[in-house]
């Protein structure tokens, strides 16, 4: 998964190298660091050794790799800057539990049936949030994202509920599921901790969005093994 993450992000800075030109910070491609020629090999290793090692697994770990790939190449080439953008994110978030679940066990258990949900509603937030922090240079080069479609008051409106939603399906779920205290209370504040973020990002200057969105993904991943740890507890 970390090879095949290179190789979408390698693509991405490919993409974006000409719009790219005197950003700050600046990015590899577009500041000279690094040539076109060197983020083409870049993505080319990567892939092969991403299918590679996943042909060490099964044909249905392949089968999600190429998967991860397609939704991440049809991100870079086609939906970035589009009204369109977040869709990628909602489909390829919930493809990384999935790849990592059923890669060890070759199966995925019933609480897929709501991590899945919840999933899906993440990575549209995420999609949101990075737009967000790119709005102004989106519309300085005249690209559309789900941040200028929407306008930055209803963007960071709908991130905000979008954490809700996802907050109360993971604790409900949890308390449905007799998990112990620690694990609901643990999920809930990160439930609390991602809004609280879009809500002090939302108005701040293009880093401060930029440091949410960041902040935001490491929110996620922690609210995710706080509920699996109370899913598996429960079992």
């Amino acid at each position: 998964m970390i090879a095949l993450q290179f190789a979408i992000g390698a693509l991405n800075d490919i993409v974006d190298a000409p719009a790219d030109i005197g950003r700050l910070p600046p990015k590899p491609i577009a500041s000279g660091a690094v040539s076109m020629r060197q983020g083409r090999m870049v993505v080319a290793v990567a892939v092969l050794a991403g299918l590679g090692l996943a042909a060490t697994t099964s044909v249905g770990v392949v089968g999600l790799a190429a998967l991860v790939l397609a939704v991440g190449g049809a991100y870079d080439l086609r939906a970035k800057g589009t009204a369109w953008s977040w869709l990628p994110f909602a489909v390829g978030i919930p493809l990384l539990p999935v790849f990592g679940w059923y890669g060890v066990s070759g199966s995925l258990p019933a609480f897929f049936g709501a991590l899945l949900p919840m999933a899906i509603l993440a990575g549209a937030a995420l999609a949101i949030a990075n737009a967000s922090a790119d709005i102004e240079l989106d519309l300085a080069a005249g690209r559309r994202s789900a941040a200028t479609r929407l306008g930055p008051t209803a963007a960071w409106q709908l991130q905000a509920m979008l954490w809700v939603v996802v907050g109360a399906v993971a604790t409900g779920w949890l308390a449905r599921a007799g998990s112990a205290a620690p694990w609901i209370i643990a999920v809930g504040a990160s439930a609390i901790a991602l809004v609280a973020i879009v809500w002090l990002a939302h108005d701040g200057s293009p880093a401060r969005r930029r440091r949410a969105w960041e902040l935001e993904a490491v929110a996620v991943a922690v609210a995710l093994v706080a509920w699996l740890g109370g899913v598996l507890s429960s079992a």
